[in-house]
Order: C-alpha cells, then sequence, then structure tokens
C-alpha cells in the first residue's frame, strides 16, 4: 500500500504532466496558442451554448414520409392476407394500390367483396393487438373497390412518433460521441429545435439535418433486353426503377432491395486499401450479412448498386460470394464528407423529411460575465477548502491542496482532451468536484488519527488508514458515478454536461486521493521518518 516504485512515480509524473499539457490550452489567449508547435495539443474545452452562444436551429419534420412508409407496408400485409387465401374461399383481385392515403384493391367478383373487407379487418389484430383500438377501417367504395384506411387516431400516432424518433435520430448524427452538448428537442407536436454551442459552420448542420440517409443496396439489371427497353422507351418495367450515379451513369436497379441501411451496425471513415482515397467502411448486423452473403453468392457476375437518397454511390461488379459481412463504399469523397457520410449511415435514415425553417446565432446568454463568476466562484471554494484542510490537518492537508490543483488539472485536461463542452452546469460540476475532491482525503485522515491515537507507529498508522477507509471511499464513489451515468443517459444539452463533468471528477478525485496524496505522504514520511504524525 506504501510502495512507490520508480516506475510507479513515472506514471504519476506522466499523468499529471499529459493533464498539464491538455490544460494549458484553456489559460492561454487565441493568438498564444496558435504559437504551440505542432504535436502538442492546442484546443482548449468548448464552451456551452449558455457561455459562448452558437447556433439555434427551427426545423420543422414532414411526417407524410412515414405515413407513406406506413401505408406501403400496410400495402404488402393485404397482399400477404389475400394471397393467403385458397381454394373457394380465394379472393381474386387486381389493382391493388396507394392512392388518396388509402390502400385501394377490386376483388374480381362481387360477392368477393364482403369476405375481403371482413378478412382483412383481422389486419387490426395484426398492427395494434387483441385489446389495442382500431388501426384501420376496411369498407366498400364506388366502383366495386375495397378500401383499407388508417384511422384518425393511428394517423396522428404515426406522426407523432414520426417526431419523437427524428429527435432520435437527429442526436447521434449531430453529436455522435454524445459530449458536443448540442441539444435536439421537440417544439410543440411537429418542430424540432436544435441548439449547437460554438458552432462555426452552420450549413454543414443544415447539411447532416436535410440528409435523409436512405440507404440501400439494389441489383443492377443487365439483361440487355430490359435495359434497352427501358433506355429507348422511357418506361420501366414492374420492379425496375432507374436511379442516377454519381458518375453520371443511369442504372437500371431492381426495385426491391436486398439491404436496407437498418441492417448496417456500423460505419467509419476510412481509407482505400489499394489508392489511399477516403471511403465510407460499414458492417452489417447478423441478419444483414447472411442476407448480403446469400444474394452475392446468387447473383455471381451481376453488379449491385450502393444507394443513397436515390442516387448510386457505386456500382461494383460480384465476383465471389461476399460473406464477412462488411465492406466499403468509394466515391469523389473528402475525409470530411467520408466523415458525415458515416456519421449518417451509422444514425440510421430520418422517418420523417425535415427542413430547417429558421436560423438563428445565438449570443451567449450568460456569457462572459458567467464565466468570470463561476471562476471566481471555484477559487474561493478552493481558497475556503485549502484554509480549512491546513487549519484541520496540518501538512496533511498541504498534501491535499497540492493534489486537489491536480485533480483540477485532470479535470480540464480530459475535458479539452475528449472535446466534451463546458456549460453553466459543468462549472457547478467542477465547484462540486473541488468539495468531493477532498472529501476522500479526510475520510483516509481520520482514519489515520484513529490508528495513531490506538498506538501504531506513523508508517502502520498511515497503511492501515489508507487500507480500511479504500471500502467506504469506492462504495461511496461508485454511487455517485450511477446517479452521474443515470444523468448522462436520461438527461440532455447542459444536463449531461453536469453529469460529464461529475463523472470526471469522481475518476480524478479516487485518483489523486488515493495515488497523490499518498505519493506526497510517504515521500514525506520517508524522508522525515517522524515519530509522531502532525495531523
Amino acid at each position: 500500500m506504501l510502495q512507490f516504485p520508480a516506475w510507479k512515480v513515472a506514471l504519476i509524473a506522466i499523468t499529471i504532466l499529459w493533464g498539464a499539457m491538455l490544460a494549458l490550452p484553456n489559460m492561454l489567449s487565441e493568438g498564444q496558442r496558435e504559437m504551440i508547435p505542432g504535436p502538442l495539443p492546442s484546443s482548449p474545452a468548448k464552451l456551452g451554448l449558455d457561455l459562448q452562444g452558437g447556433v439555434s436551429l427551427l426545423l420543422s419534420v414532414d411526417s407524410d414520409k412515414s405515413v407513406n412508409k406506413q401505408l406501403n407496408d400496410l400495402l404488402r400485409d393485404v397482399r400477404s392476407r389475400l394471397q393467403s387465401t385458397r381454394g373457394d374461399d380465394r379472393i381474386a383481385y387486381s389493382g391493388l394500390r396507394v392512392e388518396s392515403n388509402a390502400v385501394r384493391f377490386k376483388p374480381r367478383a362481387q360477392d368477393m367483396i364482403d369476405p375481403a373487407v371482413e378478412l382483412l379487418c383481422g389486419l387490426n389484430t395484426t398492427l395494434g393487438g387483441p385489446l389495442a383500438s382500431p388501426s384501420i377501417r376496411v369498407a366498400q367504395i364506388a366502383g366495386g373497390e375495397v378500401e383499407v384506411r388508417f384511422t384518425p387516431q393511428r394517423i396522428e400516432t404515426i406522426r407523432n412518433d414520426a417526431t419523437r424518433q427524428t429527435i432520435a435520430k437527429l442526436g447521434p448524427r449531430l453529436d455522435p460521441n454524445g459530449i458536443g452538448e448540442i441539444s435536439v428537442q421537440a417544439q410543440g407536436e411537429t418542430d424540432i429545435i436544435v441548439e449547437a454551442p460554438g458552432e462555426s459552420d452552420p450549413e454543414r448542420l443544415k447539411r447532416i439535418i436535410e440528409q435523409p440517409g436512405e440507404l440501400t443496396f439494389n441489383l443492377v439489371e443487365d439483361n440487355p433486353t430490359i435495359v434497352n427497353e427501358a433506355f429507348r422507351t422511357g418506361r420501366v418495367r414492374a420492379g425496375y426503377q432507374m436511379i442516377d450515379s454519381v458518375t453520371g451513369e443511369q442504372l437500371l436497379v431492381e426495385a426491391n432491395p436486398i439491404i436496407e441501411g437498418d441492417m448496417v451496425r456500423s460505419a467509419s471513415q476510412g481509407f482505400h486499401p489499394e489508392n489511399n482515397t477516403p471511403i465510407v467502411n460499414f458492417t452489417f448486423n447478423t441478419r444483414g450479412a447472411k442476407l448480403f452473403g446469400d444474394a452475392t453468392a446468387a447473383n455471381r457476375g451481376k453488379r449491385f448498386a450502393i444507394i443513397l437518397d436515390g442516387v448510386s454511390q457505386s456500382a461494383p461488379r460480384i465476383n465471389a460470394a461476399i460473406l464477412g459481412g462488411s465492406g466499403f463504399i468509394e466515391g469523389s469523397f473528402t475525409v470530411d464528407s467520408a466523415k458525415e457520410l458515416a456519421t449518417i449511415i451509422q444514425a440510421g435514415a430520418l422517418p420523417a423529411d425535415v427542413r430547417v425553417e429558421s436560423e438563428r446565432l445565438v449570443g451567449p446568454t450568460l456569457g462572459q460575465d458567467s464565466i468570470e463568476a463561476g471562476t471566481m466562484a471555484s477559487l474561493i471554494g478552493l481558497v475556503l477548502v485549502a484554509i480549512f484542510m491546513v487549519i484541520a490537518y496540518g501538512l496533511f492537508g498541504g498534501f491535499a491542496v497540492g493534489s486537489l490543483f491536480a485533480n483540477i488539472i485532470l479535470i480540464f485536461g480530459l475535458l479539452s482532451g475528449l472535446g466534451a463542452t463546458l456549460t453553466l452546469p459543468g462549472i457547478a460540476g467542477i465547484i462540486l468536484t473541488i468539495g468531493m475532491a477532498v472529501d476522500a482525503n479526510v475520510l483516509v485522515f481520520e482514519r489515520i488519527r484513529e490508528e495513531q491515537k490506538n498506538g501504531r507507529s506513523p508508517l502502520s498508522a498511515v497503511e492501515s488508514g489508507y487500507k480500511q477507509a479504500f471500502s467506504t471511499i469506492l462504495d461511496a464513489n461508485i454511487t455517485t458515478l450511477l446517479a452521474a451515468i443515470t444523468l448522462y443517459l436520461l438527461g440532455s444539452g447542459p444536463v449531461k454536461g453536469f453529469a460529464v463533468t461529475l463523472a470526471i471528477g469522481i475518476f480524478t478525485s479516487v485518483f489523486t486521493a488515493f495515488v497523490v496524496t499518498r505519493w506526497f505522504t510517504v515521500s514525506w514520511l520517508r524522508m522525515a521518518r517522524p515519530k509522531k504524525l502532525p495531523i
């Protein structure tokens, strides 16, 4: 417990020096930071919207896309039900389509209309469960047709879900690491407010937000008869569609994709193994990997198009079955555009179309006054804690104050290194950490006092104090860490900022209390060899 070999001392010194190097840019002006040599860190901790301003966007969610998707799903359900009929109960039909926000078709015979209506009413159980309110209404309409229409309540649910799911998708798109403090919140039923602190490129945000991100893998049709007919007449056979390519080529592809974007498990920016150009690497989930492997095994020699938002990014030829469950998208990418595309693919397609209705630059609502007030509060707290520790524990209190400075350095170093955003609640978290940082030292010092009163030697009292206080300190910090994790997972915006600084403070506090302060104490003990501890 009290052994500090040379490698441990070196590790402590390197850790504190590393934290100081990361934290240093926070103490320098912008001009001074530009003079920092290239390999050294030069980025300070980012400030939140409440401290430095940023961009605020008002988004409008057009949920018609989500409703249309549900209608197409409903069409497939209707087709499946009708095709399941056999023999005398068979319902023949024609003209199955989505029209006027409903699914319509025409039974071949008049006596098939009532059985069709009765059969399709059973979809309510499939869509909503046996106890749920009806999701669809099935009725005969003019012309001997049957219409299947969502109820108004179901339409409202779809639209509300579209807004909620859009918010859930936009968060990972705009802030993949979850530490940038970008806030995405609903405003009313169909509007969303996005606040990005310190954002210097609003156009980048709007580009990421407005891109639907629909990714599919479709087989390219290579039958000359079908292809030539489509190009000659301009009419595409059922089951096919004509799409453009980023290279300017037009492709005829099968309408039903072999893979959809929700089967992509992860995506990241990378470099082509041959020419080192930027690409987007991706991996499929288990189901996607199997479907892709089966499709490529059955279609050797054909091409498949990787289609993003209706445009083919590339169309490689299948030379052999691709069974690894991964691949890459190549194109005319820069590193930044490949990163953006990977982020969009990773987050998944938006369930609804989103438009940026308004944009405004937000000035700091609390600004420099709040930074100065927070700094002053931190300094006052630090001074008061230092005075108390020195009065209460003498030289040992001085050791604790020294480790407290190391703790603050590490906090700011980690905030800068992680690219986390500091908000006013985050400053509150740092102030709270200053008080928590000495809490572990207080517990240890009180245990050392008790052990010394019980007649132990200074070295034995210190060793026993640290050993016996360890479990108590660990329990207290684990419970606080669980609270910080809960705040981070359930909170948003500034609440996450408080949770991040609190969590960082927990780790750095335990490190400085049990490593740095103990190192100071042991070093002094071995040099001074006191007969009684000044505590």
